[in-house]
């Protein structure tokens, strides 16, 4: 299946990352997280709060037939009220605060019901659809175009430290319900259905369903145990 025109491949992607300039001595928590798959561009856009939304604010637009008016979508998406408050917090999160990143992210899920850590790395363009119940590790990777629905889990298994929250790659899709658990792998274009527990990689271009998850791989034709 090819490759949309905005799809970065992981080779592609972490070439990028290791000529990006950084200022000396210092990483982006990305990098340290352990990130392996991240569109290039978020990085150019890590400290533009603006250019960010503006991203999310018109991936709703592409990925939500109920969206119908900018005013609707400004005043009444949680998802967006949610990643509006991270990237805020992220950014605080970056230059070393520890407490008031933590407080805005206390407030955004009291308020939305979304919660996503400020050590969280998001990609632009994601949206979060409903969003109620959902939650985001502080060492998750989630790739641009991501679509993520309510109750939504990308947690860690209790056991590890570092580098313990999966990463998601880009265009990837999470069903409503499902848990995405330990420092995983989640290809571009994968689709992860409702209630599923995936427990282990999953490719690009496949769907993984069921407890715990199997995959289903469309450029194969064929089932993964």
């Amino acid at each position: 299946m090819p490759k949309s025109r905005g799809a970065v491949s992981t080779q592609a992607a972490v070439a990028e990352l290791r000529r990006a300039p950084l200022a000396p001595g210092k990483r982006s928590p990305c990098q340290a997280a352990g990130s392996s798959t991240i569109s290039p561009a978020t990085w150019r856009l890590r400290d533009n709060l603006v250019a960010a939304l503006i991203a999310d604010f018109r991936a709703i637009f592409a990925c939500d037939p109920a969206a119908r008016h900018w005013l609707e979508v400004l005043l009444c998406s949680p998802g967006l009220h949610a990643l509006a408050g991270y990237r805020l917090a992220h950014w605080l999160f970056r230059r070393r605060l520890s407490l008031l990143p933590r407080l805005i992210s206390h407030g955004v899920r009291w308020l939305t019901g979304i919660e996503i850590h400020p050590g969280a790395c998001l990609g632009r363009g994601v949206v979060i659809d409903h969003g109620m119940g959902v939650v985001i590790g502080e060492t998750a990777v989630v790739g641009d175009h991501a679509l993520i629905y309510q109750g939504v889990t990308l947690g860690g298994t209790g056991k590890d430290l570092g580098k313990r929250h999966p990463t998601l790659g880009c265009h990837v899709v999470v069903g409503a319900g499902a848990k995405v658990l330990g420092n995983i792998h989640i290809g571009d274009f994968a689709r992860i259905g409702a209630g599923a527990v995936v427990l282990r990689d999953v490719p690009a271009h496949c769907t993984a369903v069921g407890v715990p998850a199997r995959h289903i791989c469309r450029q194969r034709g064929d089932a993964e145990a």
